[in-house]
């Protein structure tokens, strides 16, 4: 079994500017929200997209999307200070490699993911992250009355499209990634647990051409499954798609079952799932668990940011490599070989013993 490795801190680029002392870092984290709040203006106004390759004025970037040339200045100044655009000595802006993922037409494109992390009801549930430490419970029920996901369909469609959005892209991006990781030679038929609209799915059944698959997600979920899945794709006939909630049953039935970002619900959600695989597909059977750790070197801030979200909106964590092992564990696999996708995801490949 490997963890995932841990680089040593990297010391400051001869000639890069001293770090600002712990009183002035500690400003500006306190001030984080601004910086949240000109990610997000920014990429509901299109900068991103409007600004080409060349750099331009600022007169010009406004003329382009409409706004105050002054306050646009003050938008793109406050981002260059985190490397989101550039700020030449003429008083033009130009696009880093950070910007750039806020492009929509950008392959590896973050602007759904970084709408998604700023909507209107994380500005309402952040201010109670200590209610949500002090009880170990969400915020979200006691501040909407209902729990976070029928809030999101029921009472925020716009956002709820927002995360649709943002899960369909990162899915389209790792999927890929998955598929070029994962041996599954000699196995006939896979399994995507919680898959969403089945990107993964897809892209394992591209790479093997004999192997059939199926997608199991909620009813609301596989209604909007890619349409090479559904009647008339040209996977649809190597495919079964299936509705329901894999917290209650598992009714599919494969030589390897595919987990992928959905552990991150309480404990016993977690177990119930775990049980539900195991008891599907029974001894032998491989089971293939796809998480972003907490302990995690390289991505530790936004895995760390992304456990107390999911602490305020579904009551629900982030695992450590130990946590996760411990579940999979206790639910009655093997674990084998954890294996890194890409730079915040790891894979546990895991076993049904016999």
């Amino acid at each position: 079994m490997t963890a995932p490795s841990r680089a040593p801190s990297a010391p400051p680029a001869p000639g890069a500017p001293p770090s600002p002392p712990p009183s002035m870092r500690l400003r500006e984290l306190a001030f984080g929200a601004a910086c949240a709040a000109a990610v997000r203006a920014a990429a509901r106004l299109g900068v991103a997209d409007a600004l080409g390759d060349a750099p331009m004025t600022v007169e010009t970037l406004a003329t382009a999307l409409r706004t105050e040339p002054g306050p646009l200045r003050r938008l793109l100044r406050a981002l260059s200070c985190y490397g989101v655009f550039a700020e030449r000595p003429d008083g033009t802006f130009a696009h880093t490699e950070m910007s750039r993922l806020l492009r929509e037409d950008d392959p590896n494109s973050l602007r759904a993911i970084a709408l998604w992390c700023t909507e209107p009801w994380t500005w309402d549930a952040w201010p109670r992250l200590d209610d949500a430490v002090r009880s170990g419970r969400n915020v979200v029920e006691d501040l909407y009355g209902k729990e976070f996901f029928a809030y999101l369909n029921e009472d925020a469609p716009e956002s709820a499209d927002v995360f649709n959005r943002a899960m369909t892209r990162s899915s389209e991006q790792s999927a890929r990634e998955v598929a070029a990781l994962l041996d599954l030679s000699g196995s006939r038929s896979v399994a995507d647990i919680g898959g969403g609209q089945g990107h993964v799915v897809a892209s394992l059944l591209d790479k093997y051409p004999a192997m059939h698959g199926s997608l199991l997600d909620l009813p609301r979920v596989v209604e909007n499954a890619l349409p090479r899945l559904r009647a008339g794709g040209d996977l649809a006939d190597r495919v079964r798609i299936v509705p329901g909630d894999v917290r209650d049953a598992v009714p599919v039935e494969a030589d390897v079952y595919i987990i992928k970002n959905i552990l991150e619900w309480d404990d016993e959600s977690t177990a119930r799932l775990l049980r539900n695989v195991v008891e599907a597909g029974g001894p032998g059977t491989r089971v293939v668990v796809i998480e972003n750790l907490v302990d995690d070197t390289p991505s530790m801030r936004f895995s760390t940011a992304m456990d107390l979200l999911l602490l305020l909106n579904v009551g629900g964590a982030k695992h450590t490599t130990d946590s996760m092992v411990g579940r999979l564990e206790a639910a009655g696999l093997a674990v084998g070989e954890i294996r890194p996708v890409n730079p915040f995801l790891h894979a546990f490949d895991c076993m049904v013993p016999a």
